[in-house]
């Protein structure tokens, strides 16, 4: 989207039904070249359709760059991405896929905790198998899932090795999330991916602890309460020259949008990062669940920002 932003052409070159509900796509070049690498934990963007953009963690090891791969649960609640891609996409189907961004850095000579819930499995994946195929063993998956996990093929020999523990709903509890982190250490760094209810239970487990040391990925935006209380803005977009006067009603979002402004939003929630834009002048207020302070000092997640001044300066 924004129009120094660059997507890649693929196709789906298989997809299959690991799981009931659970379609995993394989996307390549359509001339066979190699793909955008990627470090273990990172997302792309699928532009579907127009307007249809949504984020998804790439599943396989960061060192084949010949394919993306993506498995997306069909939500009951779909905003339109999940059931696209389980009805519309096929074998032959051409894809344009964001470079992929994020990364999980779980390089630590410490412990490493991964938690997750069902197809909340997917970010760490790529981390996984990273790690095995670097030999490195210190790290730990606890996986909650009802049934048989899906995905589970793609890590069984770090499962057959003990280092990842299945929790199959159906026939014990779920796991203690906070006795599982009880060991709070410096040398223990914690990742979490699942519904809301486990997420609120890490949140609360590692409520003290550094930000450093915590990490949670998000399928679904916390919603974001709205403030009126803050007073009109000028929006500038420096490259286009265009501006526009942004309201309480209409929202930052939606000014970008009256100006035909080509910028990606997937989550709508300051989640996935794909709207991150530079901005040059003004005082944006983050609301974003991506930026670190550092990154916050020449970028914004614009789909839940605002602007605490009276002007506000993109680099678009």
């Amino acid at each position: 989207m924004a129009k120094g932003i660059r997507t890649v052409s693929t196709v789906v070159t298989s997809c299959d039904t690991p799981a009931p509900g659970v379609r995993r796509l394989i996307l390549a070049d359509p001339d066979g070249w190699d793909l955008p690498p990627f470090r273990p934990g990172a997302h792309i963007d699928l532009h579907l359709a127009k307007g249809l953009v949504r984020t998804y963690s790439l599943c396989n090891e960061p060192s084949d760059n010949a394919r993306y791969v993506v498995a997306v649960k069909l939500e009951t609640e779909s905003r339109g991405g999940s059931r696209f891609v389980h009805e519309r996409l096929a074998v032959g189907t051409p894809v344009g896929v964001s470079l992929p961004r994020g990364r999980i850095e779980a390089s630590h000579v410490g412990r490493n905790v991964f938690l997750a819930g069902g197809i909340g499995v997917t970010p760490f994946l790529s981390v996984i198998r990273d790690m095995e195929a670097a030999g490195r063993t210190n790290y730990e998956l606890h996986w909650t899932s009802r049934g048989e996990p899906p995905l589970a093929e793609a890590i069984r020999p770090a499962i057959e090795a003990g280092r990842i523990r299945v929790y199959d709903t159906r026939r014990e509890p779920r796991p203690d999330i906070a006795a599982i982190l009880h060991e709070g250490d410096n040398n223990l760094y914690a990742f979490c991916c699942g519904p809301n209810a486990m997420l609120d239970a890490f949140d609360a487990a590692t409520a003290s602890w550094p930000e450093a040391r915590k990490h949670i990925e998000r399928f679904t935006a916390p919603k974001i309460v709205a403030n009126s209380d803050f007073a009109p803005y000028e929006l500038v977009l420096a490259a286009s020259k265009l501006s526009i006067t942004v309201t309480p009603e209409l929202g930052l979002l939606g000014a970008l949008e009256a100006l035909d402004a080509d910028v990606p939003v997937s989550c709508a929630g300051g989640i996935c990062g794909a709207c991150r834009t530079r901005w040059i002048e003004g005082s944006p207020v983050h609301r974003d669940r991506v930026l670190t302070p550092a990154e916050r000092a020449s970028e914004v997640i614009v789909c839940v920002a605002e602007c605490a001044s009276s002007r506000l300066v993109l680099d678009l």
